[in-house]
């Protein structure tokens, strides 16, 4: 004989091998190591297609016997199957596109990667033990990765080749809406598929901190950052979610009251004249809140509450937090 083809097939047989050579007619019998062919065909004097018995990992012999005698032995080599022990990472977004190193045995070879079935986007055979196949577009869920060889598919019920196909993560709501340009807020995002974020970004830069609640609640730490809109996105193995707006404010500021004093008893109108006062939420007499309105980002209208005769520090609050206090006065009406 002078040459066959595939050289190599399954320790369980069941290849189909055709055996090329002179004087094939009338044979009677095709061993692998000794062992008979499953069955075979002689086509021609010069071409027999026989099917390889199980055998061994490892080499072995391939001979054709006829009346004539047996002829020399060519190789046929028996593969172990594949196995995989290892998938890293374990999952990715369902657009595909991640690159994933496979671990385990016997990947010298290897003629497809497939993940659930759908091939790799492309995979590069390191070495026996490790493959870098990029995954191919699939739905949410788990998919069992196979690697297939001339030894044939690793198994794809191991529990340890699946890859995690995660959904994109998505945002509805944020709360509080805004805060201070120092940063150190509290913010509670709630959407779907947050399991597994690795970031919560404000503006591109990262949270100060975050928890993962659930899947659908993540609080975070807002990072300082400068006065105006942020858009807040989480990102998970699934992608990034759409932008939520998160609001930085500039603490409050008071340059003057007018008038800066009055009587002891309620109802004097008072002009808080500052910055950043548009979203205020109180302003405070010393501890006792007053009725006001805003009239714009740089002044604000408010009725003085009764209190004891003397100055008392009024301040102006928002969710940037409390400005810096200045002086009222109250004093007692004159008496006769």
């Amino acid at each position: 004989m002078s040459s066959l083809s595939p050289a190599q097939g399954p320790m369980a047989g069941g290849t189909t091998v055709t055996l090329t050579g002179t004087n094939l007619t009338g044979t009677t019998a095709v061993r692998f190591n000794g062992t008979a062919a499953a069955s075979f065909t002689v086509n021609g004097s010069t071409q027999i297609t026989a099917v390889s018995p199980a055998h061994a990992a490892g080499a072995a012999a391939v001979t054709v016997t006829t009346p004539g005698g047996t002829s020399s032995p060519l190789t046929f080599t028996y593969r172990a199957a594949p196995s995989v022990t290892g998938v890293s990472p374990a999952q990715g977004p369902m657009a595909g596109g991640t690159t994933v190193t496979l671990t385990g045995t016997d990947f010298t070879g290897a003629t497809a990667v497939r993940f659930n079935g759908t091939a790799a986007a492309s995979f590069t055979v390191n070495g026996s033990t490790q493959i870098t196949a990029v995954s191919p577009a699939h739905a949410a869920g788990a998919a069992a990765v196979t690697v297939t060889t001339p030894g044939g598919t690793s198994n794809p019920e191991d529990p340890s080749a699946y890859f995690y196909y995660a959904a994109v993560p998505s945002l509805t709501t944020a709360a509080p809406v805004s805060g201070t340009t120092a940063g150190g807020t509290t913010v509670t995002l709630t959407g779907n598929n947050l399991l597994g974020a690795t970031a919560v970004r404000f503006n591109g830069t990262a949270a100060a901190s975050f928890t993962v609640n659930s899947s659908t609640q993540i609080t975070a730490v807002a990072p300082a950052h400068a006065a105006g809109a942020a858009a807040v996105t989480v990102t998970t193995p699934g992608g990034t979610s759409n932008p939520l707006s998160y609001i930085y404010l500039s603490a409050p500021t008071l340059a003057s009251l007018a008038p800066a004093q009055g009587p002891t008893h309620a109802g004097t109108t008072i002009t808080l004249t500052g910055t950043n006062l548009t979203t205020t939420t109180g302003v405070n007499f010393g501890s006792a809140p007053a009725s006001f309105t805003v009239a714009s980002p740089t002044q604000i209208t408010a009725v003085a509450p009764a209190g004891l005769a003397g100055p008392v520090t009024v301040t102006a609050v928002t969710p940037a937090g409390t400005s810096n206090g200045l002086s009222y006065t109250r004093t007692d009406a004159p008496a006769i």
